[in-house]
């Protein structure tokens, strides 16, 4: 099985164990990855996951030995596949070839990230909220060797977390991006020991699902939204947005605290 999900309470932590070929990306393993994302999103108890890579690699990028086996008229002879769910194509495209890269799930995704994410394995990163990486940890646009493009994302989300010009050189170099330098230009959030970078961003999964859901949910998606929109129609959006969010989570949590619960920055005594 190349795909392993552990569930604790509301935190999913979805798992790549490919460590034979250094998680690299086969269409077995993109299949799986996307079912358990969808499976993820669905399930109403589920409310914040992990993505991580068994074995010290997060993923190694396209497995190049079956891309080698392409066709080379028809490379992607996998636009075949049916759509792999309602949303993040609409019916326009299928799965990317690293899986869930072109999901638009309604929950937040933690990346954690040991060891290379190269290539599409960086591009899933990218695809996760925000990253964790551990000190051994890179990024890098590994397939420029190859002539291989970057299909999952990397030339449309990279440019948006760390700006176009500092994006573009990445891209056109291919260079390995180090995790130190990563945290300095904004494409990890943290930068944790080697071995214990599943555990930090678990830790900040359970931290976000003690919180209201509804609310978790309507903030993401606004953040995500507003992306592109003028400050006029991104503001009217957020207000519609989080009206749900209020009525569902904000009353209630107003009362709680009346009654005495978070008072000073309390985070921890809410419920």
């Amino acid at each position: 099985m190349t795909v392993e999900i552990a569930k604790n309470g509301h935190v999913w932590t979805v798992m790549h164990n490919r460590p034979e070929a250094r998680n690299a990306m086969d269409p077995e393993s993109a299949d799986a990855l996307t079912r358990a994302f969808l499976e993820f999103d669905a399930d109403a108890e589920a409310r914040v996951a992990v993505f991580y890579g068994e074995g010290g690699a997060f993923c190694a990028g396209w497995d190049l030995k079956y891309v080698s086996t392409l066709n080379t008229e028809y490379p992607l002879g996998e636009l075949d596949i049916p759509p792999a769910g309602p949303r993040g194509n609409g019916g326009e495209i299928p799965r990317g070839p690293l899986g869930p890269s072109r999901l638009e799930l309604d929950k937040p995704v933690i990346a954690a990230v040991a060891g290379p994410a190269v290539a599409g394995g960086m591009e899933l990163a990218l695809w996760c909220d925000f990253r964790v990486m551990q000190e051994d940890a890179y990024f890098g646009v590994y397939c420029r060797r190859w002539g291989v493009p970057l299909i999952d994302g990397g030339t449309v989300r990279l440019p948006r977390i760390v700006g176009q010009g500092r994006a573009l050189e990445i891209i056109l170099t291919g260079r390995k991006v180090p995790a130190e330098e990563c945290l300095r230009i904004g494409l990890c959030e943290y930068v944790m020991p080697n071995g214990t970078v599943r555990d930090k961003a678990e830790a900040l999964a359970h931290d976000i699902a003690r919180f209201p859901p509804v609310c978790v949910r309507s903030d993401r998606r606004s953040a995500i939204k507003s992306q592109g929109l003028p400050v006029r129609d991104a503001l009217i959006q957020e207000w519609y947005n989080g009206r749900e969010a209020l009525v569902r989570d904000g009353v209630a949590g107003a009362a709680r605290f009346k009654n005495g619960l978070g008072r000073h920055g309390d985070f921890d005594n809410i419920l």
